[in-house]
């Protein structure tokens, strides 16, 4: 086996840069260093004392995003001390470094669309007062801006974990500290103040002409369409701390006082005592990802296995004084029911579907089957060809009267990720994915919900909004941001196979296409009628998706395994195990 570098003028940069990133007095490799404006352009390249102008930093640059020649012998397996030493010239420390190097990924063939995909991460970058603390919704000049160039809660996720993945921890503690500032302030929506534990749904950084500085503008609800404030956030916030602290060893961020308090204060609005007899939260419609009228109001998916999840990463993060023990056994008596609730409420396969199409009604006692008086007249037709003889799912909804049987992606992969799905679910979930390929997959990954609401049935539920058209946006589009989700549940159940094959779909497209925030069609063929280009989240759901496929080790940030006293005795449905 041999491996050169043909180029001459490749070897040239490539050992100019090595000369002059040697420390003299460790001589030890010290990090190449690209220092972002505000703005997110590339001002320095710098090292070590060492500073390039950026009209030089840009001619390296583009010489270094030219591919290298690779010369590899089949006779043998490549060396893997050779190709750790190349890439540790470019990636000091074996360390990925988004910021230092956003094409230091270390796959021996590594997609092109990698590299395109951190540089457009590292343009995505908001600073606050020279800080990093966060990625902007989309980079799309060539259309009104809207909210869309604010730093939103659900939509950091993806790109923190990419941060955390590739080594570059600070934006992610920053986001989570400043967003736990935001939480502090008082918030009016006309003259009702909402809960002290409300976390926003995105921020802004703004220049103050007045002060001379830069300020923080945060939207809790009251500049959201429909004025709903965001269910979500503070269930986020607690997940990403929960990542930040596994994937660092870090755990003092999580004792500071203030995130302490910042999570007792959104664990108090969830489970404060009411009127409800289910211990599910009650949310109104637009408050999680799906952020307009969909008909979600009620006990969605999402939001429960979101609420699921943050408990239980509360549980390891609240620490064990006489505050935290409150709140723990709080925690632990809730995780009980609502996993018993959601185990046999929400779950539905083929014997279930066909014991609720034989469901009586106005049953009155305990013994009641019927718990909910679902009248089995209101089963929609599709459900019963969507429904595959191995498989299962958990369904969109459960209220008196009511079940939403539409298929919500988050929900379901979170469910997965937290194990509210027992391990028996979770291979059923992935059985009707794999059954259902063409609905749920098509030819862009990933439907958000399925089937789409059309005719009169979308008139009533949206209000006839003109965004959520039959398979469009919320309504049946296809999210490239679920990958990550999805391939973090294909390797937490064993089906890697499944999230490579999405990849794949994703790959021959994305970079074409821009990065859109979503697609339409029925099979996710065509780019949204309103969807925003270079959207973010889309770029980093798919470098995590690549990354934990490459290092299937990283799946412990989002995952959380079966906590076996939670196991509930199951009274319902057991065909996904036949």
């Amino acid at each position: 086996m041999f491996f050169t570098l043909n180029d001459p003028s490749h070897w040239a940069v490539f050992c100019f840069i090595f000369i002059l990133h040697i420390d003299p007095n460790s001589l030890t490799m010290s990090p190449l260093r690209i220092n972002g404006s505000p703005n997110g352009n590339v001002k320095t390249l710098g090292s070590a004392g060492t500073i390039f102008e950026a009209e030089d930093s840009d001619v390296l640059l583009r010489i270094m995003e030219r591919p290298r020649a690779i010369n590899v012998s089949f006779e043998e397996k490549p060396s893997n001390e050779l190709l750790s030493n190349h890439f540790e010239c470019l990636s000091p420390h074996g360390r990925r470094s988004g910021f230092n190097s956003p094409r230091s990924y270390t796959s021996f063939e590594a997609h092109a669309l990698v590299g395109e995909a951190w540089e457009n991460m590292k343009r995505s970058i908001v600073y606050y007062r020279r800080q990093p603390v966060g990625t902007v919704a989309a980079m799309d000049h060539s259309v009104e801006e809207l909210n869309y160039d604010q730093v939103f809660v659900r939509d950091f996720v993806p790109s923190a974990l990419a941060f955390l993945m590739n080594g570059e921890e600070e934006v992610v503690k920053n986001f989570l500290l400043k967003t736990l500032h935001l939480q502090s302030w008082e918030k009016m929506i006309d003259q009702f103040k909402l809960g002290e534990g409300v976390m926003p749904a995105s921020f802004k950084v703004i220049h103050n002409p007045v002060r001379n500085r830069e300020i923080l503008i945060a939207d809790f609800g009251e500049s959201a369409i429909g004025r709903v404030a965001p269910v979500d956030s503070g269930f986020w916030w607690i997940i990403l701390l929960r990542a930040y602290t596994r994937h660092t060893g870090d755990s003092s961020l999580a004792e500071m006082p203030e995130c302490q308090r910042g999570m007792r204060l959104i664990l108090t609005l969830c489970l404060s005592e009411a009127f409800d007899t289910f211990p599910t939260l009650l949310c109104a419609d637009g408050c999680c990802m799906i952020d307009r009228r969909m008909g979600v109001y009620g006990y969605p998916i999402e939001i429960q296995a979101l609420f699921f999840m943050a408990l239980r990463c509360a549980l390891l993060l609240l620490k064990q004084d006489q505050e935290g023990k409150e709140f723990i056994e709080r925690i632990v008596k809730r995780l009980h029911a609502l996993s018993f609730h959601m185990r046999n409420y929400f779950w539905l396969d083929l014997k279930q579907l066909n014991d609720i199409y034989r469901y009586k009604t106005e049953e009155y006692s305990h013994t009641a089957v019927n718990k909910f008086n679902v009248m089995p007249d209101s089963l929609p037709d599709w459900v019963f060809d969507f429904m595959p003889t191995r498989g299962g799912y958990f369904i969109g909804n459960v209220s008196p009267a009511r079940m939403d049987f539409r298929w919500f992606c988050l929900g379901n992969c979170v469910a997965i990720l937290s194990s509210l799905a027992t391990p028996e679910q979770a291979s059923a979930i992935m059985d009707l994915i794999e059954s259902r390929w063409d609905e749920l997959v098509g030819e862009m990954p990933l439907k958000i919900c399925y089937p789409a609401l059309e005719s009169h049935e979308w008139r009533i539920v949206t209000g006839c909004d003109p965004k959520n058209t039959r398979w469009s946006y919320h309504n049946g589009g296809s999210w490239p941001v679920l990958l990550w989700l999805l391939t973090a549940a294909c390797i937490k159940t064993g089906r890697p196979q499944i999230a490579r094959r999405a990849i794949e779909l994703a790959e021959n497209r994305l970079s074409k296409d821009h990065w859109p925030e979503y697609y339409d069609g029925k099979t996710g063929r065509y780019i949204g009628k309103q969807a925003r280009k270079f959207q973010t989240w889309s770029i980093s759901g798919y470098l995590v998706a690549k990354m934990m496929l490459e290092d299937p080790s990283h799946l412990g940030m989002i995952s959380l395994e079966e906590d076996k006293q939670m196991k509930p005795l199951m009274k319902r449905s057991t065909s996904w195990t036949c």
